[in-house]
Protein backbone atom coordinates (compact mmCIF):
# COMPACT_ATOMS: atom_id res chain seq x y z
CA UNK A 1 0.00 0.00 0.00
CA UNK A 2 1.02 3.44 -0.62
CA UNK A 3 2.33 5.95 2.08
CA UNK A 4 -0.42 8.19 3.85
CA UNK A 5 1.86 10.60 4.97
CA UNK A 6 2.32 11.15 0.92
CA UNK A 7 -0.99 11.00 0.05
CA UNK A 8 -1.84 13.51 2.53
CA UNK A 9 1.25 16.14 1.85
CA UNK A 10 1.71 16.22 -1.70
CA UNK A 11 -1.92 14.71 -2.92
CA UNK A 12 -1.51 16.29 -6.47
CA UNK A 13 1.53 14.76 -7.64
CA UNK A 14 0.08 11.59 -6.06
CA UNK A 15 -2.89 11.86 -8.02
CA UNK A 16 -1.05 12.41 -10.68
CA UNK A 17 1.13 9.35 -10.38
CA UNK A 18 -2.03 7.32 -9.44
CA UNK A 19 -4.04 8.47 -12.65
CA UNK A 20 -0.94 7.48 -15.28
CA UNK A 21 -0.47 4.07 -13.37
CA UNK A 22 -4.33 3.45 -13.21
CA UNK A 23 -6.62 5.55 -14.53
CA UNK A 24 -9.97 3.85 -13.25
CA UNK A 25 -8.77 4.14 -9.59
CA UNK A 26 -10.91 6.62 -7.67
CA UNK A 27 -8.13 8.61 -5.87
CA UNK A 28 -10.48 11.36 -5.21
CA UNK A 29 -12.36 9.07 -3.28
CA UNK A 30 -9.50 7.37 -1.10
CA UNK A 31 -8.51 10.86 -0.39
CA UNK A 32 -12.32 11.87 0.79
CA UNK A 33 -12.54 8.68 2.86
CA UNK A 34 -8.91 9.72 4.61
CA UNK A 35 -10.30 12.82 5.34
CA UNK A 36 -13.47 11.53 7.05
CA UNK A 37 -12.32 8.50 8.68
CA UNK A 38 -9.36 11.33 10.42
CA UNK A 39 -12.45 13.41 11.56
CA UNK A 40 -14.63 10.23 12.77
CA UNK A 41 -11.69 9.19 15.23
CA UNK A 42 -11.19 12.58 16.23
CA UNK A 43 -14.64 12.73 16.94
CA UNK A 44 -14.97 9.51 18.76
CA UNK A 45 -11.45 10.29 20.68
CA UNK A 46 -13.59 13.49 22.00
CA UNK A 47 -16.77 11.45 22.85
CA UNK A 48 -14.27 9.14 24.71
CA UNK A 49 -12.16 11.78 26.55
CA UNK A 50 -15.77 13.17 27.83
CA UNK A 51 -17.40 9.83 28.96
CA UNK A 52 -13.96 9.55 31.34
CA UNK A 53 -14.82 13.47 32.44
CA UNK A 54 -18.22 12.36 33.41
CA UNK A 55 -17.21 9.36 35.21
CA UNK A 56 -14.46 11.11 36.97
CA UNK A 57 -17.24 13.72 38.47
CA UNK A 58 -19.46 11.16 38.72
CA UNK A 59 -17.12 10.00 41.65
CA UNK A 60 -18.34 12.93 43.87
CA UNK A 61 -22.55 12.14 43.04
CA UNK A 62 -24.43 11.01 40.33
CA UNK A 63 -26.90 13.78 39.60
CA UNK A 64 -30.30 13.28 37.54
CA UNK A 65 -28.55 15.61 34.86
CA UNK A 66 -25.10 13.83 34.88
CA UNK A 67 -27.29 10.63 34.64
CA UNK A 68 -29.10 12.21 31.78
CA UNK A 69 -26.09 13.41 30.02
CA UNK A 70 -23.82 10.27 30.81
CA UNK A 71 -27.03 8.15 29.17
CA UNK A 72 -27.16 10.83 26.13
CA UNK A 73 -22.93 10.51 25.36
CA UNK A 74 -23.22 6.91 25.39
CA UNK A 75 -25.84 6.68 22.97
CA UNK A 76 -23.82 9.48 20.63
CA UNK A 77 -20.42 7.47 21.65
CA UNK A 78 -21.63 4.13 20.37
CA UNK A 79 -23.43 5.55 16.92
CA UNK A 80 -20.46 7.01 15.96
CA UNK A 81 -18.37 4.15 16.66
CA UNK A 82 -20.29 2.37 14.58
CA UNK A 83 -19.93 4.77 11.95
CA UNK A 84 -15.98 5.00 12.23
CA UNK A 85 -16.10 0.97 12.35
CA UNK A 86 -17.94 0.95 8.87
CA UNK A 87 -16.39 3.92 7.41
CA UNK A 88 -12.62 2.37 8.37
CA UNK A 89 -13.86 -0.86 6.94
CA UNK A 90 -14.94 1.46 3.32
CA UNK A 91 -11.66 3.05 3.67
CA UNK A 92 -9.75 -0.51 3.67
CA UNK A 93 -11.44 -1.72 1.06
CA UNK A 94 -10.33 1.23 -1.48
CA UNK A 95 -6.85 1.37 0.46
CA UNK A 96 -5.84 -2.07 -0.57
CA UNK A 97 -7.28 -1.36 -4.36
CA UNK A 98 -5.08 1.49 -4.39
CA UNK A 99 -1.85 0.86 -6.61
CA UNK A 100 2.27 1.80 -6.36
CA UNK A 101 2.98 4.55 -7.61
CA UNK A 102 4.95 4.46 -10.49
CA UNK A 103 8.94 5.68 -10.60
CA UNK A 104 9.63 8.90 -12.31
CA UNK A 105 11.16 7.20 -15.25
CA UNK A 106 8.65 4.80 -15.81
CA UNK A 107 6.75 6.21 -19.52
CA UNK A 108 3.52 7.15 -19.23
CA UNK A 109 0.96 5.42 -21.32
CA UNK A 110 -0.16 1.91 -22.06
CA UNK A 111 2.54 -0.80 -23.28
CA UNK A 112 2.22 0.61 -26.71
CA UNK A 113 4.60 3.45 -25.13
CA UNK A 114 7.00 0.62 -23.20
CA UNK A 115 10.73 1.45 -24.15
CA UNK A 116 13.19 -1.45 -25.08
CA UNK A 117 16.53 -0.27 -23.68
CA UNK A 118 18.28 -3.55 -24.59
CA UNK A 119 18.76 -6.53 -26.78
CA UNK A 120 21.60 -9.52 -26.75
CA UNK A 121 22.45 -11.58 -29.46
CA UNK A 122 20.39 -11.89 -33.04
CA UNK A 123 17.41 -13.64 -34.28
CA UNK A 124 18.26 -17.28 -35.64
CA UNK A 125 18.23 -18.35 -39.45
CA UNK A 126 17.21 -21.14 -40.61
CA UNK A 127 17.37 -22.92 -44.07
CA UNK A 128 14.54 -25.37 -44.05
CA UNK A 129 11.12 -24.73 -43.10
CA UNK A 130 11.05 -24.28 -39.02
CA UNK A 131 7.85 -25.67 -36.85
CA UNK A 132 6.69 -24.11 -33.46
CA UNK A 133 6.39 -26.08 -30.76
CA UNK A 134 3.00 -27.49 -30.98
CA UNK A 135 4.15 -28.87 -34.36
CA UNK A 136 7.23 -30.59 -32.86
CA UNK A 137 5.79 -32.11 -30.34
CA UNK A 138 3.81 -34.60 -32.61
CA UNK A 139 7.52 -36.45 -33.26
CA UNK A 140 8.60 -35.79 -29.92
CA UNK A 141 6.16 -36.55 -27.34
CA UNK A 142 7.26 -34.08 -25.16
CA UNK A 143 3.89 -32.94 -23.68
CA UNK A 144 0.64 -34.66 -23.88
CA UNK A 145 -2.39 -31.92 -23.70
CA UNK A 146 -5.06 -34.16 -24.16
CA UNK A 147 -4.45 -36.34 -20.62
CA UNK A 148 -4.52 -33.48 -19.32
CA UNK A 149 -7.39 -32.44 -20.09
CA UNK A 150 -8.57 -35.60 -19.28
CA UNK A 151 -7.24 -35.63 -15.78
CA UNK A 152 -7.70 -31.58 -15.02
CA UNK A 153 -8.85 -29.54 -17.96
CA UNK A 154 -8.42 -27.01 -20.60
CA UNK A 155 -4.89 -25.04 -19.80
CA UNK A 156 -2.85 -28.09 -18.27
CA UNK A 157 -0.28 -30.09 -19.42
CA UNK A 158 1.62 -33.40 -18.88
CA UNK A 159 4.98 -33.26 -19.28
CA UNK A 160 6.53 -36.94 -20.07
CA UNK A 161 9.66 -38.24 -22.11
CA UNK A 162 12.43 -35.89 -22.51
CA UNK A 163 10.59 -32.72 -21.25
CA UNK A 164 10.86 -34.08 -17.69
CA UNK A 165 14.47 -34.17 -18.07
CA UNK A 166 14.47 -30.57 -19.14
CA UNK A 167 12.17 -29.84 -16.73
CA UNK A 168 15.12 -30.88 -13.95
CA UNK A 169 17.75 -29.63 -16.11
CA UNK A 170 16.79 -25.98 -16.48
CA UNK A 171 15.30 -25.71 -12.51
CA UNK A 172 18.90 -27.06 -11.19
CA UNK A 173 20.60 -24.41 -13.80
CA UNK A 174 18.85 -21.86 -12.92
CA UNK A 175 18.69 -22.53 -9.02
CA UNK A 176 22.92 -22.96 -9.44
CA UNK A 177 23.08 -19.28 -11.82
CA UNK A 178 21.11 -17.72 -9.08
CA UNK A 179 23.31 -18.97 -5.81
CA UNK A 180 26.32 -17.48 -7.77
CA UNK A 181 24.92 -13.69 -7.75
CA UNK A 182 24.19 -14.74 -3.43
CA UNK A 183 20.26 -15.99 -3.89
CA UNK A 184 19.73 -18.31 -1.38
CA UNK A 185 17.42 -21.41 -1.93
CA UNK A 186 14.23 -22.16 -0.69
CA UNK A 187 11.30 -24.44 -1.35
CA UNK A 188 8.41 -22.87 0.17
CA UNK A 189 4.85 -24.77 0.97
CA UNK A 190 2.68 -24.80 -2.56
CA UNK A 191 -0.68 -23.78 -0.37
CA UNK A 192 -1.03 -19.84 0.74
CA UNK A 193 -3.18 -18.27 3.49
CA UNK A 194 -5.15 -15.20 2.73
CA UNK A 195 -3.67 -13.16 4.52
CA UNK A 196 -0.14 -14.07 2.56
CA UNK A 197 -1.73 -13.37 -0.88
CA UNK A 198 -3.15 -9.80 0.95
CA UNK A 199 0.20 -8.35 2.16
CA UNK A 200 1.69 -10.04 -1.41
CA UNK A 201 -1.01 -8.08 -3.05
CA UNK A 202 -2.76 -9.95 -4.93
CA UNK A 203 -5.72 -9.68 -2.80
CA UNK A 204 -8.24 -8.39 -2.51
CA UNK A 205 -7.80 -7.17 -6.20
CA UNK A 206 -6.46 -10.26 -8.05
CA UNK A 207 -9.14 -12.77 -6.36
CA UNK A 208 -10.46 -13.97 -9.25
CA UNK A 209 -7.28 -15.16 -10.52
CA UNK A 210 -6.22 -18.02 -7.94
CA UNK A 211 -7.05 -21.61 -7.37
CA UNK A 212 -8.83 -22.09 -3.82
CA UNK A 213 -8.92 -24.90 -1.53
CA UNK A 214 -11.98 -23.83 -0.17
CA UNK A 215 -12.45 -26.48 2.62
CA UNK A 216 -8.79 -25.39 4.48
CA UNK A 217 -9.18 -21.97 3.52
CA UNK A 218 -6.43 -21.79 1.21
CA UNK A 219 -5.09 -20.85 -2.09
CA UNK A 220 -2.48 -22.91 -4.41
CA UNK A 221 0.53 -20.19 -4.94
CA UNK A 222 -0.09 -17.99 -8.11
CA UNK A 223 3.92 -17.43 -7.65
CA UNK A 224 6.68 -17.72 -4.88
CA UNK A 225 6.65 -14.18 -4.84
CA UNK A 226 3.71 -14.55 -2.36
CA UNK A 227 5.81 -17.46 -0.44
CA UNK A 228 9.21 -15.16 0.20
CA UNK A 229 7.16 -11.81 0.68
CA UNK A 230 5.84 -13.08 3.93
CA UNK A 231 9.02 -15.23 5.12
CA UNK A 232 9.34 -11.60 6.94
CA UNK A 233 5.76 -10.42 7.36
CA UNK A 234 6.12 -8.87 10.96
CA UNK A 235 9.38 -8.48 11.26
CA UNK A 236 12.04 -5.73 11.90
CA UNK A 237 15.66 -6.15 11.14
CA UNK A 238 18.02 -4.64 13.67
CA UNK A 239 19.70 -2.98 11.18
CA UNK A 240 20.48 -1.57 7.61
CA UNK A 241 23.59 -4.30 7.96
CA UNK A 242 21.15 -7.24 8.44
CA UNK A 243 20.32 -6.30 4.70
CA UNK A 244 19.91 -7.28 2.03
CA UNK A 245 18.18 -10.85 2.11
CA UNK A 246 18.58 -12.51 -1.65
CA UNK A 247 16.35 -15.73 -1.88
CA UNK A 248 15.46 -17.79 -4.84
CA UNK A 249 12.68 -20.63 -4.80
CA UNK A 250 11.05 -23.31 -7.23
CA UNK A 251 7.67 -23.66 -7.44
CA UNK A 252 4.74 -24.82 -9.52
CA UNK A 253 2.51 -21.80 -10.01
CA UNK A 254 -1.72 -21.62 -10.62
CA UNK A 255 -3.26 -18.62 -12.18
CA UNK A 256 -6.60 -18.68 -13.07
CA UNK A 257 -6.07 -16.50 -16.49
CA UNK A 258 -9.47 -15.64 -16.86
CA UNK A 259 -10.04 -14.07 -20.19
CA UNK A 260 -6.30 -12.84 -20.61
CA UNK A 261 -4.90 -15.41 -23.39
CA UNK A 262 -5.93 -15.66 -27.07
CA UNK A 263 -6.40 -18.14 -29.55
CA UNK A 264 -2.99 -17.84 -31.03
CA UNK A 265 -1.67 -18.84 -27.56
CA UNK A 266 -1.30 -22.68 -27.86
CA UNK A 267 0.49 -25.34 -26.48
CA UNK A 268 3.27 -23.91 -23.85
CA UNK A 269 3.17 -20.23 -24.23
CA UNK A 270 -0.02 -19.91 -21.48
CA UNK A 271 -1.23 -22.65 -19.61
CA UNK A 272 -2.87 -22.30 -15.77
CA UNK A 273 -0.02 -24.44 -13.71
CA UNK A 274 3.60 -24.02 -14.96
CA UNK A 275 7.30 -24.22 -12.87
CA UNK A 276 9.31 -21.05 -12.65
CA UNK A 277 12.05 -20.16 -10.51
CA UNK A 278 11.55 -16.92 -8.52
CA UNK A 279 13.71 -14.12 -7.15
CA UNK A 280 13.21 -12.03 -4.24
CA UNK A 281 15.23 -8.96 -2.37
CA UNK A 282 14.42 -7.46 0.58
CA UNK A 283 16.78 -4.59 1.14
CA UNK A 284 17.62 -0.94 2.37
CA UNK A 285 15.14 1.46 -0.11
CA UNK A 286 18.42 3.70 -0.78
CA UNK A 287 19.92 0.18 -2.36
CA UNK A 288 16.62 -0.76 -4.23
CA UNK A 289 17.64 0.43 -7.79
CA UNK A 290 20.95 -1.50 -7.21
CA UNK A 291 19.53 -4.53 -6.70
CA UNK A 292 16.98 -4.34 -9.30
CA UNK A 293 20.07 -4.27 -11.76
CA UNK A 294 21.29 -7.18 -9.85
CA UNK A 295 18.17 -9.43 -10.41
CA UNK A 296 17.91 -8.26 -13.91
CA UNK A 297 21.72 -9.20 -14.71
CA UNK A 298 20.80 -12.47 -12.91
CA UNK A 299 17.84 -13.33 -14.87
CA UNK A 300 19.47 -11.97 -18.25
CA UNK A 301 22.70 -14.52 -17.62
CA UNK A 302 20.72 -17.50 -18.02
CA UNK A 303 19.42 -16.24 -21.69
CA UNK A 304 22.86 -15.82 -22.33
CA UNK A 305 24.26 -19.04 -21.81
CA UNK A 306 21.41 -20.67 -23.02
CA UNK A 307 22.50 -18.52 -26.41
CA UNK A 308 18.54 -17.57 -26.78
CA UNK A 309 18.42 -13.84 -28.69
CA UNK A 310 16.08 -11.45 -26.10
CA UNK A 311 14.98 -7.69 -25.53
CA UNK A 312 14.73 -5.86 -22.56
CA UNK A 313 11.92 -3.50 -22.06
CA UNK A 314 11.37 -0.79 -19.29
CA UNK A 315 8.01 -0.73 -18.98
CA UNK A 316 5.11 2.13 -19.10
CA UNK A 317 3.24 2.96 -15.92
CA UNK A 318 0.03 1.16 -16.94
CA UNK A 319 1.62 -2.11 -18.09
CA UNK A 320 3.60 -2.38 -14.73
CA UNK A 321 2.14 -4.72 -12.47
CA UNK A 322 -0.12 -3.56 -9.33
CA UNK A 323 2.71 -3.64 -6.99
CA UNK A 324 5.10 -2.57 -9.00
CA UNK A 325 6.86 1.04 -8.63
CA UNK A 326 9.50 0.14 -11.53
CA UNK A 327 9.50 -3.36 -14.55
CA UNK A 328 11.91 -4.48 -16.50
CA UNK A 329 10.26 -7.51 -19.08
CA UNK A 330 12.57 -9.48 -20.37
CA UNK A 331 10.98 -11.09 -23.76
CA UNK A 332 12.74 -14.06 -25.60
CA UNK A 333 12.45 -14.53 -28.90
CA UNK A 334 10.47 -17.85 -29.98
CA UNK A 335 10.78 -18.23 -33.84
CA UNK A 336 7.94 -20.88 -34.47
CA UNK A 337 6.11 -17.96 -32.80
CA UNK A 338 7.59 -15.40 -35.03
CA UNK A 339 7.03 -13.11 -31.66
CA UNK A 340 8.65 -12.13 -28.78
CA UNK A 341 7.18 -13.46 -25.49
CA UNK A 342 7.91 -12.47 -21.45
CA UNK A 343 10.09 -14.49 -19.84
CA UNK A 344 10.81 -12.76 -16.83
CA UNK A 345 9.60 -9.66 -15.29
CA UNK A 346 11.91 -7.76 -12.85
CA UNK A 347 9.63 -5.96 -10.70
CA UNK A 348 10.86 -2.78 -7.64
CA UNK A 349 7.45 -2.86 -5.45
CA UNK A 350 9.43 0.07 -3.37
CA UNK A 351 8.12 -0.30 0.08
CA UNK A 352 4.36 -1.13 -0.81
CA UNK A 353 4.31 -4.88 -0.18
CA UNK A 354 6.63 -3.99 2.91
CA UNK A 355 3.81 -1.92 4.21
CA UNK A 356 1.21 -4.24 4.30
CA UNK A 357 3.36 -6.92 5.66
CA UNK A 358 4.91 -4.58 8.12
CA UNK A 359 8.64 -5.65 6.95
CA UNK A 360 10.49 -3.05 8.62
CA UNK A 361 14.07 -2.49 9.96
CA UNK A 362 16.03 0.19 12.42
CA UNK A 363 18.01 2.88 10.92
CA UNK A 364 20.97 4.67 11.83
CA UNK A 365 18.88 6.44 14.22
CA UNK A 366 17.04 3.67 15.63
CA UNK A 367 13.61 4.37 13.95
CA UNK A 368 12.23 1.64 12.44
CA UNK A 369 11.76 1.99 8.49
CA UNK A 370 10.18 0.24 5.88
CA UNK A 371 12.37 -2.16 3.52
CA UNK A 372 12.07 -2.17 -0.30
CA UNK A 373 10.47 -5.34 -1.63
CA UNK A 374 12.20 -6.28 -5.22
CA UNK A 375 10.89 -9.87 -7.36
CA UNK A 376 11.50 -11.46 -10.57
CA UNK A 377 10.96 -14.46 -12.75
CA UNK A 378 13.96 -16.21 -12.99
CA UNK A 379 12.84 -17.64 -15.13
CA UNK A 380 9.10 -19.10 -16.38
CA UNK A 381 9.91 -22.35 -17.75
CA UNK A 382 7.22 -23.39 -19.79
CA UNK A 383 7.87 -20.52 -22.23
CA UNK A 384 11.61 -20.73 -21.74
CA UNK A 385 11.33 -24.77 -23.03
CA UNK A 386 9.06 -23.03 -26.06
CA UNK A 387 11.95 -20.96 -26.52
CA UNK A 388 14.80 -23.59 -26.66
CA UNK A 389 12.30 -26.07 -28.70
CA UNK A 390 12.04 -23.82 -31.18
CA UNK A 391 15.48 -22.38 -31.81
CA UNK A 392 17.42 -25.21 -31.11
CA UNK A 393 15.05 -27.75 -33.87
CA UNK A 394 16.59 -29.55 -36.74
CA UNK A 395 15.57 -30.62 -39.63
CA UNK A 396 14.31 -33.64 -39.06
CA UNK A 397 12.29 -32.27 -35.78
CA UNK A 398 14.53 -33.26 -33.28
CA UNK A 399 15.76 -30.85 -30.55
CA UNK A 400 19.61 -30.47 -30.65
CA UNK A 401 19.52 -28.64 -26.59
CA UNK A 402 22.71 -26.40 -25.54
CA UNK A 403 25.15 -28.75 -24.03
CA UNK A 404 25.35 -26.90 -20.73
CA UNK A 405 22.43 -28.70 -19.75
CA UNK A 406 22.89 -31.88 -20.63
CA UNK A 407 24.73 -32.33 -17.47
CA UNK A 408 22.20 -30.79 -15.04
CA UNK A 409 19.60 -33.39 -16.73
CA UNK A 410 18.76 -37.17 -15.88
CA UNK A 411 20.35 -38.44 -19.55
CA UNK A 412 22.39 -41.04 -19.27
Amino acid sequence: MISLELLRSNSVQVRKALHEKEPKFNVDQLILLDEQLRALRLRVEELRQAKNELAEQAKTGITQELREKSIQLGITLKTQEIDLDAKQAEFDKLYLECPNIPDEIVPTGNKESNQIVKEYGKKPGFDFEIKNHVELNKKLEWFNFEAAVTMTGARFVLYQNEAVNLVYALTMFMLKNNAKYGFKPYLPPFLVNEKSLEVASNFPKFRDQVYSVTADNLYLTPTAEVNLTNLYRDHIFAGAEELPKRMTAWTSCFRREAGTYGATEQGLIRIHQFEKAELYTVCAPENSLKEQELMLACAENILQQLGLHYRVSLLAGQDCSFASARTYDIEVWMPGQNAYYEVSSISNCTDFQARRGKIRYRDSKNKTQFVHTLNGSSLALPRLMVALMEVYQQPDGSINLPKILLKEGLWS
